[in-house]
């Protein structure tokens, strides 16, 4: 599945939620995850998108890695089957 229809699918799942799933590319900062996810009661997270089995460039990580040290939740999404779980996740650390 390309990684446009993953992201619309997760940005409706959201949406029904009750949150945003903002675009995320501070200008910069590249390798910064693509959404901003925050959800009801000051829940924040950011999400990468992906095709199926695409992984992660090594900026990316390394982004990955600081938003981790930093506090927040940072999940990588690339098949639709996965988004029920991440937003639960967020919502219900």
């Amino acid at each position: 599945m390309r990684e446009k229809v993953i992201e619309q699918k997760f940005r409706e799942a959201v949406r029904q939620k009750g949150g945003l799933a903002l675009k995320f590319s501070p200008a910069g900062f590249d390798g910064m995850p693509d959404r901003l996810v925050l959800l009801p009661n000051g829940k924040i997270a950011f999400v990468e998108v992906k095709k199926k089995g695409e992984k992660p460039r090594r900026l990316q990580l390394a982004r990955h890695r600081l938003l981790k040290l930093l506090g927040f939740r940072v999940y990588v999404l690339d098949d639709v089957a996965q988004i029920g779980g991440i937003i639960d996740e967020i919502q219900f650390p």
